[in-house]
């Protein structure tokens, strides 16, 4: 029976009791799905249904076939190796003993001779020569990514749960995931924001608040087909504001011929032209015929005031992100940042970076490329301060922000609220809630606690926190900024950047958002 998983009336509380997923019904067959929506709204936590590491609270997951699931982030604290990651430790440790002439003549006998020549075909097909026994904790995020690929091909599942699979990969090692997708012959779900990924898939499943819909691939025809909803959306919800409004003039309308019939009467009946029996049938009709108007005029509007709300709510789901940077107002001809022969790195005897020199004048903006392991992240470090050179010398002109890819400046124990009042200690608490409410984050979201959002959420919160303040920084240095942030928050990133007047340097793998950019030029790191 071919490969599929089947999804039946999914429903999914998170630990704080707010509803995920309600009654969600899906199928995926042998075909390349993205799964894409704006953070927060399941993409992992519907991956980890299907592949059984949690349970719904209603409804049932059926998979056919055998399930290789990809996390956003595989631990490198455990002290795995290779091996572990594979699940084959204890199979080479036999061959180990058989080798050395310690094996047991039983074992041996279910010995997998084949095993290490496997491992090496799978290490090697994604990029990655080193040997099964070399630990995690030693393996840049990168080349932890490509141990967890290489791991998905050897153990040959048939259906691929990948999330965010080219998070932290560089050009290699996302052709390395572009490649395998495009060879694979079983079922793949793959929940990501790169959109050059998302272009290799033949369906597009989009998680929102109101539900999940599928669409063909691939995903820029999605998104012109979502654009073309967004339109419709605004229509709809231009009409149902006229219907509102004009219900609401009618109603008005209504209610002052009543009061001028009403005050008729009551002038009638005080001077007596008509019989008192015939004005209080008159007035028991008027009455009666006005409550029942205005029940009508009453469910009326409440008809129009919902359908009103169904087309705000879907603005809201449909409406792309917005951010805006106030201006630096940087001289085109200040000196920003120098560096004069800088080496460094975290190993002295083994610095990773060598004899690197780097002026930034004016509102330059740099990219700092290279592979996984050439010391983009460890350069940007000694450009801020953060680590000492060990020869050379930095000089930095004007005031700048860190915003890095693991989000270090946020409290994880602390609400969105308090660390960007930490961050920014100067901002009054108006200021704070209209600069995360520019985020997205309005209202209650600004209580929320940092450790609780998801990875694209959390990255939002540090870009609130870094670009939101009233005098941002005249350099901004950006380390994999576009890593876990949703789509609609990339493409407003990018528009934010674009329009932004100071210095910036950057380090991303997505080609495609450094080509908004407008850069200046490239500063491009070899390999280690």
């Amino acid at each position: 029976m071919p490969a599929s998983v089947s999804l039946a009336r999914l429903s999914w509380t998170t630990p704080d009791g707010t509803p995920l997923f309600t009654d969600l019904s899906l199928n995926f067959g042998l075909e390349r799905t993205g799964l894409v929506g704006r953070n927060g709204t399941g993409k992992t936590t519907l991956l980890r249904l299907i592949a059984g590491a949690l349970c719904p609270r209603a409804g049932n997951v059926r998979v056919t076939g055998t399930i290789g699931l990809l996390r956003q982030d595989i631990d490198a604290d455990t002290g795995d190796t290779i091996a572990d990651l594979f699940g084959v430790a204890p199979a080479l440790a036999l061959l180990a003993r058989a080798a050395a002439g310690r094996g047991d003549p039983a074992a041996l006998a279910e010995a997998d001779w084949t095993l290490p020549a496997r491992i090496e075909a799978a290490l090697r097909r994604c990029g990655l020569p080193v040997e099964p026994d070399a630990p995690l904790a030693a393996l840049s995020g990168g080349q932890r990514t490509r141990a967890g690929l290489a791991a998905l091909i050897f153990a040959a599942p048939d259906f691929l749960l990948l999330d965010e699979p080219t998070n932290n990969l560089d050009r290699d090692g996302r052709d390395a995931v572009i490649g395998l997708l495009r060879a694979w012959r079983g079922g793949a779900i793959v929940a990501s924001h790169d959109r050059a990924l998302l272009e290799e898939m033949d369906a597009i499943v989009e998680l929102t608040t109101l539900g999940a819909t599928r669409h063909g691939g691939p995903y820029s025809a999605f998104r012109a087909r979502k654009a073309a909803v967004l339109e419709a959306a605004r229509r709809d919800l231009a009409d149902a504001e006229r219907n509102h409004a004009e219900t609401r003039r009618r109603a008005q309308q209504a209610a002052e011929r009543k009061a001028r019939k009403d005050g008729a009467g009551k002038r009638a009946r005080a001077r007596g032209d008509q019989p008192k029996i015939l004005m209080d049938a008159a007035k028991g009709r008027s009455e009666a015929s006005g409550g029942a108007n205005a029940r009508l005029r009453e469910a009326r509007e409440d008809e129009v005031r919902e359908a009103l709300a169904r087309a705000r709510c879907r603005i809201e789901v449909l409406q792309p992100l917005s951010m805006d940077i106030p201006p630096t107002g940087l001289p085109a001809g200040r000196l920003v940042l120098r560096l004069d022969g800088v080496t460094g790195g975290h190993d002295p005897a083994h610095p990773v970076i060598r004899d690197v020199s780097l002026t930034v004048t004016g509102p330059e903006r740099i990219a700092i490329t290279g592979p996984n392991g050439s010391g983009k992240t460890t350069l940007l470090s000694l450009c801020l301060g953060r680590l000492a050179p060990l020869s050379g010398t930095v000089e930095r002109r004007v005031p700048c922000a860190l915003l890095d890819q693991h989000l270090g400046m946020l409290d994880p124990a602390l609400s969105l609220r308090q660390n960007f009042l930490r961050l920014n200690p100067a901002v009054g608490e108006n200021q704070c809630h209209a600069a995360l409410a520019r985020f997205r984050f309005r209202a209650r979201d600004a209580l929320r606690i940092v450790g609780g959002l998801s990875g694209g959420e959390r990255m939002r919160a540090g870009l609130a926190c870094t670009l939101g303040r009233a005098d941002p920084p005249s350099l901004l240095v950006l380390d994999e900024p576009t890593n876990h942030l949703d789509i609609d928050g990339l493409e407003a990133l990018e528009a934010a950047l674009f329009a932004y007047d100071g210095a910036l340097l950057v380090v991303s793998h997505d080609e495609m958002f450094l080509e908004t950019l407008d850069l200046d030029r490239r500063v491009a790191l070899g390999a280690v």
